[in-house]
């Protein structure tokens, strides 16, 4: 448990504004900030930050919590890790055993292994049995120095190779199964090595930690790559490879590539800003994280089906959030590496300076699937054209491309501009109807996740959820609210926890406050619980002790409620001589 004194410090060096506005553009509203939440694609601002309470609450997907919160969601970390994250940016030092964290252990033990195993593969690259592995890379045409650079290895073909290296250096099999570098047999008496015979790729993070690997075979057996798969200090939609070089380069773009070998390639010919998504398809998680560190992405992507379909998916989620887009076509369906070793850095380079932008690259994509020398194949076209404009968020962006349309095809641009309109007016409402639905959804599954109970118990859980907002605002309302309402009454599990939580801290004299409770609750409890101080602050003005107390009269009525509900051993007439009391109360 953290000392209250090294929290409140915390806190008032890493005010959220200063920590979110570092990943996400806000502007002030009123005694509010707002921007795009990092959280999930949003054109319409609905992530609110709260300088007075030091939280965040987003309407569109119901994330919210404290500043360490908010580090633990888009870092990726546990909660004392999130805290050391803090306490390194302002040079506070972390209390000398005042905490005992075994996830945070156990994420330091997996960094060690990977560590170890990293060195482990790239110095058996260069051993003889390695020989294979560094003739491929050579075959490739990497430099030792891009080897080196990259940490690139070679796993032998054994079942214990790693695992026995690593026991040596005082790893126990279940760290090795938890950094998913061992498997267990399948009667479960014994681990072995999951990389074998493989060149091996480590992940590295943006901080220079190895959080994982990819695994390519030498020849055509399947699978032809093998990634680590999710762990406690690596999951595949939070990271890019290469993004710890890619994030250091001085260009105002980065390059993304399908996959580790276009990348690899890539640097080595002189372009240090590019990057892959891992072993995944590429996600909206990348998209955010992408938007971490530029405004422009261009795309590079095969030409074969996969590749195409990949980009598609990459375009609309690089859109959403906001980013520039521009695609690189490689002339005969070449890869990004086979292009550059027959035509050198130079040629690359100058199709990345001519990328088309995604809106060209989309039409000309559109046009192949339309015959437009025929009438129905030109109307069809325009069709499904206005449609992609209308998704576009700039009017003049939009005008621009109508106006050659209607150049291109002959067609009058005012038709042009009736059938846009109509586009926008469909896409408008359907984006509405989504939203909406998205926020109910969000919201009911935030109450899910964190308090299952208050679902069978509306009326009770909506009262303790009003009382404890209440208080969380304005601590003092315990003086009058304890004598009148224990613990034990509250209806549902959750609430009645932070309850109790609430009420300790009062009787010791600690802190109330959002920031003292994120040690003890996920991301989806801490959302739930600031949703709580959300509404209290929206009614503040009606927010006065005898409305605690008519939230506790309706919190106990709700309890007696509830018990009568389970099996009883009282009679019908000792029911009714209750329920007579709860209305006398009720009055």
């Amino acid at each position: 448990m953290l000392p209250d004194s090294f929290i409140q410090e915390l806190n008032a060096k890493n005010d959220i504004e200063s920590v979110v506005s570092s990943y996400v553009s806000m502007k002030r509203r009123g005694r509010n900030l707002v921007g795009l939440c990092p959280f999930h694609g949003e054109k319409t601002p609905s992530f609110n930050l709260y300088p007075e309470t030091n939280s965040f609450y987003c309407f569109g997907c119901g994330a919210g919590g404290d500043v360490v919160t908010f580090i633990r969601k888009i870092e990726n970390l546990s909660y004392i890790d999130a805290v050391k994250f803090l306490a390194d940016r302002v040079g506070m030092s972390m209390p000398e055993q005042s905490y005992n964290d075994v996830t945070a252990k156990q994420r330091m033990r997996i960094l060690e292994a990977n560590r170890e195993a990293a060195r482990l593969f790239h110095a058996f690259l260069y051993s003889k049995g390695g020989r294979a592995g560094l003739e491929y890379y050579h075959s490739r045409g990497y430099t030792d120095a891009t080897i080196r650079r990259f940490g690139l290895g070679y796993a032998p073909q054994s079942f214990d190779f790693l695992r026995s290296e690593l026991r040596k250096k005082g790893f126990h099999d279940e760290e090795l199964v938890l950094a998913w570098l061992c498997a267990r047999s399948k009667n479960g008496r014994g681990i072995y090595d999951i990389f074998r015979n493989r060149v091996m790729i480590p992940i590295i993070d943006v901080r220079g930690n190895v959080i994982a690997f990819g695994g390519r075979v030498l020849d055509d057996s399947k699978p032809k790559y093998l990634n680590s798969g999710d762990t406690l200090v690596f999951k595949k939609s939070n990271n890019l490879f290469a993004l710890n070089y890619a994030k250091q380069g001085k260009t105002d773009h980065l390059i993304l590539c399908e996959g580790y070998m276009d990348v690899i390639a890539l640097h080595q010919a002189g372009f240090r800003n590019a990057v892959a998504a891992l072993g995944t398809s590429f996600t909206a998680d990348h998209a955010r994280l992408l938007s971490r560190y530029t405004d422009e992405v261009v795309l590079v992507f095969d030409a074969d089906n996969a590749g195409q379909k990949g980009a598609q998916r990459a375009i609309a989620l690089l859109r959403d959030i906001g980013l520039r887009i521009r695609l690189v076509t490689i002339p005969d369906g070449k890869d990004p590496d086979e292009f550059i070793k027959n035509n050198g850095p130079e040629r690359f380079k100058l199709l990345v300076e001519r990328a088309s932008n995604d809106v060209e690259y989309r039409l000309i994509e559109l046009g192949k699937r339309h015959l437009l020398n025929t009438t129905d194949g030109k109307v069809n076209y325009l069709k499904e054209a206005t449609e992609l404009l209308a998704g576009l968020n700039s009017p003049l962006e939009r005008d621009v491309y109508l106006g050659r349309l209607a150049a291109d095809l002959q067609v009058s641009k005012t038709a042009l501009q009736s059938q846009l309109s109509y586009q926008l007016k469909r896409r408008q409402k359907q984006q509405q109807d989504k939203q909406f639905t998205q926020v109910i959804r969000h919201a009911e599954a935030s109450t899910q996740k964190a308090n299952p109970d208050a679902k069978i118990h509306v009326r009770g859980a909506g009262a303790e959820e009003g009382l404890l907002g209440a208080i969380l605002l304005n601590p003092d309302y315990l003086t009058a609210v304890a004598p009148l309402l224990s613990p034990e009454e509250m209806v549902t599990p959750f609430n009645r926890k932070v309850y109790e939580q609430l009420l300790s801290r009062y009787h010791q004299g600690l802190g109330i406050e959002l920031s003292y409770l994120s040690e003890w609750y996920d991301p989806d409890e801490m959302a739930y619980i600031t949703k709580m101080v959300r509404e209290a602050r929206e009614r503040v003005s009606s927010l006065t002790i005898e409305e605690a107390k008519r939230y506790v009269s309706v919190i106990k009525r709700e309890h007696q409620l509830a018990a009568l509900r389970q099996p009883s051993e009282l009679t019908p007439e000792q029911i009714q001589e209750k329920l007579n009391a709860m209305k006398q109360m009720k009055k």
